[in-house]
């Protein structure tokens, strides 16, 4: 064996160990993310339930006003005012998070962020050596997609965090989801390291494959924050109707963010992202028509790569549709996620086309 061969083959043994010790690590930030939310749950959020899920049809508290006429004095009530924060949706505060507000709770927070922090690094490292070891990008196969998807997911929820936007409520669902992925990957999807056939070795693989991979993981976190949302919106829904919800669904409930500002947060994710994700649709045509001579060729990867744009571009139109806001287009942004998720998993193992990997 060449030694150039043996140096390949050490950096693929050491992308290996790395990626087991991210696990190890996620591993360790789930169990933080769970202790934070577990120690939340004791604090004054089952207290001051009734005053977070104040809803927008509650009156203001009455304000006498006294006037004089004609030297007596007339007691007048403040009329009522309600204001709402848009057309159809309930003026509600956000809840104070995973760590309901306790010191204890955002311990484990802060510890579970600094976990995550870690794991990524150590995740990405394993990701670059990959690529030292195959000599390429390092997304070549479904493990290596696989692997690369999560460190980008982690990263893409650790700069929201550095941006100082609070989605630190994402954490445990992300981890849970890292987990599985990784999961799979070292399992099932592993695959020895290789090089590409000569008409996928381009540098398009860069351009193409990378984009995409970056458009799943924030169609991810997208689809995660609408999930949350009609979760929230049922239990909004049943606290304005005089529900009764249970006190775990209160202890989760309560601490994240209202229905519309989960609402905001997946259309503004979903609505930021598409234009790339239709970026690299195109790009996959160019690489096609250097790699098989033909731009469009009604491929599997190909159909649902546009099934999929052509259901987010649906749910954007639905937002600035009135009768489908809310939970209607919420559904159609879970549809396209869907689609997003057979194009990787489904087309890749079960359908034959130029683009699967049935057999990893």
């Amino acid at each position: 064996m060449s030694l150039a061969a043996e140096t390949n083959e050490s950096l693929a043994r050491m992308s290996d160990m790395l990626i087991y010790s991210s696990m190890a690590v996620y591993t360790l930030a789930f169990f933080a993310h769970i202790a934070e939310w577990v120690f939340g749950s004791r604090s004054k959020v089952g207290r001051t339930a009734a005053e977070l899920t104040a809803t927008a049809t509650a009156a203001a508290p009455a304000v006498t006003v006294r006037v004089n006429q004609g030297g007596s004095t007339a007691v007048l009530d403040k009329p009522k005012v309600v204001t709402r924060s848009g057309a159809g949706t309930r003026d509600v505060p956000d809840g104070p998070g995973a760590a309901g507000g306790t010191v204890k709770g955002d311990l484990y927070g802060r510890i579970a962020v600094s976990l995550t922090t870690l794991a990524f690094l150590i995740e990405a490292a394993g990701v670059i050596a990959r690529a030292f070891a195959v000599q390429r990008a390092p997304w070549g196969n479904m493990y290596e997609f696989s692997t690369t998807f999560s460190t980008v997911a982690v990263g893409a929820y650790l700069g929201f965090l550095l941006a100082r936007k609070d989605v630190r409520w994402l954490g445990l669902p992300l981890m849970t989801t890292v987990l599985l992925d990784l999961g799979m990957a070292v399992t099932w999807l592993k695959t020895p390291s290789d090089q590409l056939v000569p008409a996928l070795d381009s540098y398009w693989l860069w351009i193409h494959v990378s984009t995409a991979i970056f458009c799943g993981a924030v169609f991810y976190l997208g689809a995660v924050a609408t999930l949350l949302y009609l979760f929230r919106d049922s239990y909004e829904n049943k606290l304005a109707t005089g529900g009764e919800p249970g006190s775990f669904a209160r202890s989760v409930m309560e601490r994240l963010p209202s229905a519309a500002s989960l609402d905001k947060f997946s259309y503004r994710v979903n609505a930021a992202i598409f234009p790339l994700w239709t970026f690299t649709i195109i790009a996959g045509a160019i690489w096609a028509g250097d790699a098989w001579g033909r731009y469009w060729g009604w491929d599997a990867k190909e159909v649902w790569s546009f099934i999929t744009w052509v259901g987010y571009a649906a749910y954007l139109h639905a937002r600035a549709t009135a009768g489908w806001k809310g939970r209607k287009a919420a559904y159609i942004a879970l549809i396209a996620f869907a689609c997003f998720l057979f194009n990787y998993y489904g087309v890749n193992i079960f359908v034959t086309s130029k683009h699967s990997y049935a057999g990893v």
